[in-house]
């Protein structure tokens, strides 16, 4: 079939082999989607409008919150119920912020969907992967992922890279009637194909739907944060009855209160203490936190599919790394010509014949993936061959002049047999100018391939391509022997020759002999060195990594030598030379296992069942592990690691167990992606130790208020204040600030060992004021006007002990955070003295003879804060606290 025909639909411009299959109808593509035979599986999104909205808005402490400000509205004291407007601001923010962000990862996730050319009515047209129905005629081109299980209809050379689902390397050519598997991948060749399987019926959603069953990503910071509120929930219902009852007997019980209408000042006092208590920027700020860092790493092509999987980016201090698509791009490279001893063929071929022959055996009309590289290297660079010790022998440049001159002036190819994944050989008969000009076959393959079929052993070059092979090289071998039409047909040859008598690589059927094989008199000439392809960020990436205590560990099913040359290349253990384990020889006891792991850096030859166990024995002994993958073999084993991380060319089941997804495929955006983990959790660290300090203080506050039964010391209206300017405003900058220290297990530990002594401090301050100035300085507290001058000196001492905590929060201050946190105390210092201010909230700087008193009890709070942070570090120390 040699008309071609141009698919005209969705913008489709490659010229496609005309053929005779019509494909489905609109009807019957129709009847199937009804029917639900579609190309979809069940896979993970970004939440819902609805969700999202639920998720911020009907929480508990969003409830509590509603109704004590309902509660304080009825009373119409309406200045103190401004903390429920502010919980209405904070709920809006995260609303518009987490659409924000579901809007951007959305958009993201198109990116990572493949569309594909199927024949509908006659026509070619371009369809999303979940788009093919049973039944559809589809296109196989080079390049492209098989998206549902198929049978070949017809075959031009097509030969699929089936490691994705089997771990195998090699490819595997396709003709009629052979099977093409969902997650399969074409190297080369095109093909016409019917499906037959689609969606949860492929073999690629049967193999992962282990790997699909949900679990949820552990978060150390959310489950930290969920114990907190569960301890708040039980304490603040009967703390708030029970403050409610002391401030109605304060003034004489319910029928005084009820009667007097002083009832009214018992139910503002008892929510000043419950509003205290509940830590609700918290929640928002977490959520917040993590929908932002999404929206970040988005914007350097990383698609977060769970928003729990930014904290775990900081906890990670394993990396198991795949080496192609992590390492290396998947490309080769030609990295050298080495010409073999003269011994090996006499008399041996000039070097600039050699370049040209294996010019001329790589130069077929669709060369496979080596045959490319090897005509790139000759074309791009100017190589100088060498022997097989590594000396110079001759200069020849492949560019310009000498490549035109190689082309048309110094053979030309007269037959071919092209490369063949079964064969792993191809060969040419290239004339050499001039009318008597004799032909020689030159061949090209695999290494022991050739060498099996020829006469003699030739150890010296067994023992070269070895040492190669050692050093992590795929070798070729290149042998000739003069051409004496064994191979292919000479005649059409000649043919070929005088209708184009500039040489060319064109090749017709009957050149390609069925019974194609290598003449045993060929003698070997050169090695063609080939390497993987490396990435050119690869080694930096790799040394962040160091610097920052994550170790790496390649594991490959490639040749744990191969694989161990090309870690090397990229330093991965920095000046020392990676360890390599063949996975053959890995105990099967995972607790053995793991200690073998322990001194090994790259694993070769493993099966996909033994990725899995690799994860599992690391978990064994307590590391936090990431696996990058790209194969559906894959998918097990990143959904056993605590972050599996999907390339953007990964199989679609592989990415739909992935919680990140690097969209470009680039290995250089992980250390971005585990830097934004590390700043999300070492700053909301930082918050939630603002936060649970005011929570334990107004805990404390209110059991002393329970207990003695004094008027409580503040109001609703002080401690919105208060807290805006020392929690609320300080906590979005710092939550958002760099940050790149390690995250260290052990959060609600440490934040309760910060926060406890902090909040204790601030309580005995704040109550000692409350219980002693009275006294001292002969106030009625039943009198509105000696009640607020206590109130005031009161919320006086809470605002400088909260701007302390914030100064020990930021630390260090030498930096912006140390003028963040003057900013805040001279704001709350200046509030105080605006007139519309101050009598909103009902502050005042003390004056007259309450200067003194105030200066006393200032210290004398410092000192008993002091006290309790000394007494605080007494406690059980876990990990310290560590700041960047």
């Amino acid at each position: 079939m040699t008309a071609q025909s141009t698919s005209a639909q969705s913008g489709v411009a490659q010229s496609m082999p005309a053929v005779d299959e019509r494909g489905l109808t609109a009807g019957q593509v129709a009847d199937r989607v009804a029917h639900g035979q579609v190309n979809v599986q069940s896979t993970k999104t970004t939440r819902t409008v609805g969700q999202i909205i639920a998720a911020n808005v009907f929480t508990l402490f969003n409830g509590i919150i509603l109704a004590a400000m309902i509660v304080v509205l009825l009373t119409g004291r309406w200045k103190d119920a401004v903390f429920g407007f502010v919980i209405i601001v904070n709920t809006l923010i995260g609303v518009v912020t987490e659409l924000k962000s579901k809007r951007t990862l959305d958009r993201l996730s198109i990116l990572v969907k493949s569309r594909n050319l199927v024949r509908r009515d006659g026509h070619d047209e371009e369809v999303d992967a979940e788009d093919i129905v049973e039944g559809d005629v589809l296109w196989i081109r080079a390049g492209e992922q098989v998206p549902a299980d198929c049978e070949v209809l017809e075959s031009w050379g097509l030969e699929l890279d089936e490691s994705m689902l089997t771990g195998e390397s090699a490819t595997v050519k396709k003709k009629p009637g052979d099977k093409a598997l969902s997650g399969a991948t074409a190297v080369s060749g095109l093909a016409l194909a019917r499906v037959v399987a689609v969606g949860e019926r492929s073999y690629a959603a049967r193999l992962t739907a282990q790997a699909k069953v949900f679990t949820r990503t552990k978060s150390d910071l959310q489950d930290g944060i969920n114990t907190i509120l569960k301890f708040m929930t039980f304490l603040v219902v009967p703390l708030c009855v029970l403050l409610v009852l002391s401030q109605m007997n304060r003034v004489g019980g319910w029928n005084a209160a009820i009667a007097t209408g002083q009832w009214r000042d018992a139910v503002v006092s008892a929510v000043a203490g419950v509003v205290g208590m509940i830590p609700e920027g918290l929640v928002l700020l977490t959520s917040l936190n993590f929908a932002i860092a999404a929206m970040r790493l988005a914007r350097h092509n990383t698609l977060v599919q769970e928003l729990e999987a930014v904290e775990t980016l900081a906890r990670v201090d394993c990396l198991n790394l795949d080496k192609t698509g992590t390492i290396t791009d998947g490309g080769i490279e030609l990295t050298g010509v080495r010409l073999l001893p003269d011994s090996a063929a006499t008399p041996a071929p000039a070097a600039h014949e050699v370049l040209e022959a294996l010019r001329n055996v790589c130069d077929e009309p669709t060369p496979n993936i080596t045959g490319a590289a090897v005509l790139a290297g000759l074309s791009d660079a100017a190589y100088e061959p060498t022997d097989a010790d590594g000396r110079q022998l001759q200069a020849f440049a492949v560019r310009g002049e000498a490549a035109g001159a190689g082309r048309g002036g110094r053979g030309r190819v007269v037959s071919r047999v092209p490369f063949s994944s079964s064969r792993k050989w191809s060969s040419a008969d290239v004339r050499g100018a001039g009318s008597d000009g004799a032909a020689m076959r030159w061949y090209m393959g695999a290494p022991e391939v050739i060498l099996r079929a020829l006469d003699g052993e030739y150890p010296e070059v067994r023992k070269a391509i070895d040492a190669q092979a050692r050093a992590g090289a795929r070798v070729l071998l290149l042998a000739c022997v003069a051409a004496d039409g064994a191979s292919g047909t000479p005649e059409r040859g000649a043919a070929n020759a005088q209708r184009d008598p500039a040489p060319s690589p064109e090749v017709t059927a009957n050149e390609v002999a069925a019974n194609a094989a290598i003449d045993s008199r060929a003698l070997p000439v050169a090695l063609v060195v080939c390497a993987e392809s490396v990435r050119p960020d690869a080694e930096r990436t790799l040394a962040w990594f160091r610097e920052q205590g994550v170790r790496c560990r390649v594991i490959s099913g490639d040749n744990p030598l191969t694989v161990a040359a090309i870690a090397d290349r990229v330093h991965l253990c920095g000046d020392r030379a990676p360890r390599a384990i063949d996975a053959r020889e890995l105990p099967d006891d995972i607790d053995e296992l793991a200690r073998v792991l322990e001194h090994v850096d790259v694993v070769g030859r493993v099966l996909p069942n033994q990725k899995k166990a690799i994860v599992q024995a690391l978990h064994a002994t307590h590391h936090t592990v990431a696996m990058t993958g790209d194969g559906v073999n894959d998918a097990l084993a990143l959904k056993e690691a605590d972050l599996g991380i999907a390339m953007g060319n990964a199989a679609s089941a592989t990415k739909a167990v992935a919680q990140v997804v690097l969209v470009d495929s680039k290995f250089s955006h992980l250390p971005d992606v585990v830097a934004r983990g590390r700043q999300v959790m070492a700053n909301m660290e930082r918050v939630a130790s603002l936060f649970l300090a005011k929570t334990a203080y107004s805990a404390l506050i209110s059991l002393g208020v329970v207990l003695t039964g004094i008027p409580f010391p503040y109001l609703p209206r002080h401690i919105t204040y208060v807290g805006a300017l020392t929690i609320g405003m300080p906590a979005f900058i710092l939550a958002l600030a760099p940050n790149t220290r390690r995250y260290i297990p052990g959060f609600l530990g440490r934040v309760l060992r910060f926060a406890i002594p902090c909040g204790a401090g601030i309580a005995l301050s704040v109550l000692g004021c409350a219980w002693i100035l009275p006294g001292a300085l002969h106030l009625d507290t039943t009198a509105d006007a000696d009640l607020t001058q206590l109130r005031q000196i009161c919320v006086l001492v809470l605002f400088v002990l909260s701007i302390v905590v914030l100064a020990r929060v930021a630390q260090p201050l030498r930096s912006w955070r140390g003028a963040l946190v003057a900013a805040f105390a001279a704001a709350g210092i200046i509030g105080m003295l605006i007139p519309f201010v101050a009598h909103f909230f009902e502050l005042a700087l003390p004056t007259g003879r309450f200067v003194a008193p105030t200066c006393v009890v200032l210290a004398a709070g410092l000192a008993v804060f002091a006290l309790c942070l000394a007494v605080g570090r007494r406690l059980p120390a876990g990990q310290s606290r560590q700041s960047s």
